[in-house]
């Protein structure tokens, strides 16, 4: 772990010291891609100064994408573009003309709008305890060798029964790959695909993902929306030969793709030998309307390639998550025989086992019951205390929305602001890879961890820090 040693003054925000002195180093390459950064009470109890100080300043570099918090694990620098310094030179005169007299080192966070959380109060704790102490007897002591490289035969099938039931995605156990998160399962596929064609994808997009596909050499071509999503003109005229697509909740703009554009993809992939990569990372949540089925149950030529997660709909620390492979990809990758399998088994083997006996099913539904009432307040909320002052993006699904305020104030105004209240929320412009222009500036709230009435305190605390 590194160590970090800034001088502090008395003059200005301790806060912003110390986040210009973290960025900087960054900038300059003192502080590496993927290094993780001290925690929170090293680094207080290091320099000196309160927690509160230090976590003003890692929200703000997690805001603005410099660094990324992985949950039980700590805060790391994220891989840049080298054009995004350039980007973001400017920033700290906003921040600072932004910022209060108050020094937010003493502000407590009250209310986290993070995008990232889950609803863990309402898990079956004691039901996955015990069905781990089953996976861990005597005669399941198979599970500590070695697995197969696709995952367990038995959760593979669970997983395509709930698919065709759930999501009206048909297919075998045998063209399911478990693996331990999008990373591993991304750099999979980039393998399998190849690593000298176009990809495609959605801008605004998830910018996780398109680190990853540049980390692994691939070329991007940023492909535009539309109110329908994606939008397919762009990609003909692009050449791409495989793109990536949320179109269940496009993130982070929440738009639903419907059933004719979805159409008009599956044929562009089929006239161009193509192929869609659909995260349906969320896809268990819709709150209003009729079920869309994923486009891997519309997709008669194998073009699709779904990729699944069990970290919103269960837990994000087991890092499972899965992809249907056409046959095409499924017989390309059994000819390789160095992959191995990157999930605990034992996990694996619990999971199957409350997917068949009917806990998965009521934890599920237990959970989308939940998030629709926490989706249902967070928009009465913002009608009732904000009402024509903002205008809501993305609702009906999902576990975010944005949010666009009728203020003229920055994105990073927003957010500073909201945080001198207590109140955290997250940008939107680190999921361009092209920023529009004059446009007003739309925040991200997540809901998925706030109870009804931490929500409407929380939103009554951004009316107050955006328009009192």
């Amino acid at each position: 772990m590194i160590e970090i040693t800034p001088i502090l003054h008395k003059d200005g925000p301790l806060y912003l010291q110390l986040y210009k002195f973290i960025k900087n180093e960054i900038q300059v390459g003192n502080i590496r891609a993927n290094s993780k950064l001290p925690s929170q009470r090293n680094l207080a109890k290091h320099l000196n100064i309160s927690r509160n100080t230090v976590d003003a300043a890692y929200q703000q570099l997690i805001a603005e994408g410099y660094v990324i918090s992985k949950e039980r694990d700590g805060i790391y620098v994220v891989e840049l573009e080298k054009d995004f310094f350039l980007k973001n030179n400017q920033i700290d005169n906003d921040i600072l003309a932004a910022s209060s007299n108050q020094e937010l080192e003493d502000v407590k966070v009250k209310y986290d709008f993070n995008y990232g959380d889950i609803n863990l109060k309402d898990f079956p704790y004691k039901i996955w305890r015990k069905l781990s102490l089953q996976s861990l007897n005597e005669e399941h002591g198979y599970l500590y060798l070695y697995g197969d490289p696709q995952g367990e035969s038995e959760l593979r099938n669970s997983i395509s029964q709930h698919l065709y039931q759930a999501r009206g995605v048909s297919c075998s156990a045998e063209q399911i790959i478990v693996g331990a998160g999008l990373q591993y399962l991304t750099g999979l596929l980039c393998n399998l695909i190849g690593r000298d064609v176009v990809y495609g994808m959605e801008d605004p997009g998830y910018y996780r993902v398109r680190y990853l596909f540049e980390d692994s050499g691939i070329h991007i071509q940023p492909i535009p929306l539309d109110n329908s999503g994606i939008s397919v003109y762009h990609l003909r005229k692009n050449k791409v030969k495989a793109v990536y697509v949320t179109p269940s909740h496009q993130f982070p703009t929440g738009i639903v793709m419907p059933i004719a554009r979805r159409m008009e993809l599956l044929e562009w992939a089929r006239e161009e030998n193509a192929y869609i990569i659909e995260d349906d990372y969320d896809g268990e949540f819709r709150y209003s309307g009729k079920p869309i089925p994923a486009l891997r149950g519309l997709d008669s030529y194998e073009n699709v390639v779904y990729m699944g997660t069990f970290s919103k709909s269960l837990i994000p620390s087991i890092k499972l998550s899965y992809m249907v492979l056409p046959m095409g990809l499924i017989n390309l990758y059994k000819k390789n025989n160095f992959y191995v399998q990157t999930v605990s088994r034992l996990h694996q083997h619990t999971l199957r086992l409350f997917m068949e006996s009917g806990h998965w099913e009521r934890h599920l539904n237990k959970s989308r019951n939940i998030y629709k009432g926490r989706h249902l307040a967070l928009l009465n909320a913002i009608h009732q205390v904000m009402n024509d002052d903002v205008k809501v993006y993305g609702s009906g699904s999902g576990l975010h929305i944005l949010l666009e305020p009728n203020n003229h104030m920055t994105e990073k105004q927003l957010i500073q602001t909201a945080r001198e209240q207590g109140v955290i929320i997250y940008p939107t412009s680190v999921f361009y890879a092209n920023p529009p222009k004059n446009q007003p500036a739309k925040v991200l709230l997540g809901f998925a961890n706030l109870d009804e009435a931490s929500i409407f305190k929380g939103i009554e605390l951004l009316n107050k820090a955006w328009f009192e």
